[in-house]
């Protein structure tokens, strides 16, 4: 059974504001969804224990603390055995620069979202990843050139019904 199943349009509406509002108190929280606190913070603390609440952060507007790179990178890897894609996993987890990784389908393995100081340090990354030995095969990187926009926030009533 899906989690989402065990979620009622209530739930939904705490998720839609805490996505958009993650340092609301949960008074706000109650107040916004037309809730009283105590079953706000009982649903929220569930949504918590049941891991789709991963955690409460800050978004960062990096370019003002100083010049990065994001490159987006295509890896192809030689074997497509369970070890074998854990053992790449495992290792591009541990490089603190890869800030995603997707395992994906089409003419590449993976999709990984990387930041870093400047080429030189992507290089460096790189050299890294390729020196653990994980089997890759080919990488085919991509540089952004600018972010028009980046959603943080999950269009949760246009991909679920409630």
């Amino acid at each position: 059974m899906r989690a989402a199943t065990a979620l009622d349009a209530m739930d939904f509406r705490i998720l839609a504001y805490l996505q958009r509002e993650g340092r609301a108190t949960n008074v706000e929280v109650a107040d916004a969804v037309g809730l009283s606190p105590s079953p706000c913070l009982s649903r929220t603390k569930r949504l918590q224990a049941l891991g789709i609440i991963r955690g409460f952060g800050v978004h960062l507007a990096l370019a003002q603390l100083g010049d990065t790179i994001t490159i987006f990178v295509e890896v192809t890897v030689e074997k497509h055995r369970r070890q074998d894609l854990r053992r790449f996993e495992a290792a591009a987890a541990t490089i603190r620069e890869v800030m995603e990784c997707y395992n994906v389908s089409g003419g590449y393995d993976y999709l990984l979202k990387v930041v870093t100081r400047d080429t030189g340090h992507y290089r460096n990354v790189m050299d890294a990843l390729l020196e653990a030995d994980v089997g890759i095969r080919k990488l085919r990187s991509f540089i952004v050139l600018r972010e028009p926009f980046i959603r943080h926030d999950y269009p949760l009533d246009h991909l679920f019904d409630v």
